[in-house]
């Protein structure tokens, strides 16, 4: 992670915000592709930059899977944050019919490192993302975040509108989320059909909207595919699982157009690793996560 100083740790760790018309991306121009200034993971494009004069740099669209959204802290806006470190970048609007495109992403320029266009080659993106649904997220976690060429596994909700996208009331049943990890993964390591393995063997995709005793459409099988090819490998997946028979009943999985990602509260992260000892772990997490260590061990970190 790159070293902040006060005021960037404020805005991009504390959820601050610069003064209008103060940074110094707020009418730059040059083509190229802006970073994170926390960890410097490629976040927007210079074409998709454009001048919203609202005193922050906007941009109208990210770099596939870059940015992560949930509600901010007032309950009203949608924060939106870098998928790898979740350092806080600004707020997402939309409906404000500025741009073809609909969105507004209203940037922290202290927020961001621009790379010129000659530079920017040697740091164009080299991982990939997917997003998957499998019953509880502890599980899921866990199963991934030990895979090599596995960067990053963030636990979330996926499917539904961002201000309902909180533990809460995901648990109710009633928003349309997933329970989901949101995987970045490194595709010259392990490939995206290659997880797709990994999730067909970690839970039963013929159990409509129910993981065990996990009830409920939030604990859905559903893969949320991030382009037209993660679409097709997951069809192509199924097709050949149904017609191996694989498994005795028909597989049910949801393969829909990943749209957004909202990150779990905190404690969610990390939950196996750090509560391994308690029931729920021994009793439903353990077994799965040492049942994918054993299938495939020789994808273990």
């Amino acid at each position: 992670m790159n070293k902040l100083t006060d005021f960037e740790r404020y805005v991009i760790e504390e959820k601050g915000t610069e003064r209008p018309f103060s940074g110094q991306y707020y009418q730059h121009d040059a083509k190229g592709v802006y970073l994170c200034k926390k960890c410097h993971a490629p976040l927007y494009r210079s074409e998709d930059k454009f001048n919203a004069h609202c005193g922050w740099p906007a941009f109208d669209d990210e770099i596939p899977g870059a940015v992560s959204r949930h509600v901010d802290a007032d309950g009203r806006r949608t924060e939106i944050v870098c998928s790898h470190c979740g350092g806080h970048l600004g707020h997402v609007f939309e409906g404000e019919f500025l741009t073809p495109k609909n969105i507004r992403h209203c940037v922290n320029s202290v927020s961001m490192l621009f790379k010129a266009l000659d530079e920017a080659a040697d740091i164009a993106p080299k991982h990939a993302f997917a997003t998957f649904g499998a019953g509880c997220f502890w599980c899921v976690e866990a199963i991934f975040k030990s895979l090599k060429g596995v960067l990053n596994v963030r636990s979330g909700y996926s499917g539904g509108e961002a201000s309902d996208a909180g533990y809460k009331s995901v648990c109710s049943g009633l928003t349309g989320h997933a329970e989901v990890v949101h995987i970045e993964f490194d595709p010259a390591q392990i490939s995206f059909t290659t997880l797709l393995q990994v999730l067909f063997e970690s839970h039963d995709p013929t159990t409509l909207n129910r993981q065990g005793n996990d009830k409920g459409p939030q604990y859905r099988s559903v893969v949320f595919a991030h382009d037209a090819a993660q679409i097709e490998e997951t069809n192509v997946m199924i097709a050949k699982l149904t017609e191996a028979k694989v498994f005795d009943a028909p597989i049910v999985t949801q393969v829909v157009a990943f749209e957004s990602f909202y990150p779990a509260e905190a404690y969610h992260n990390d939950y196996f690793a750090l509560h391994g000892e308690q029931p729920y772990c021994q009793i439903v997490v353990r077994p799965k996560v040492e049942k994918i260590r054993a299938l495939f061990a020789e994808l273990q970190a």
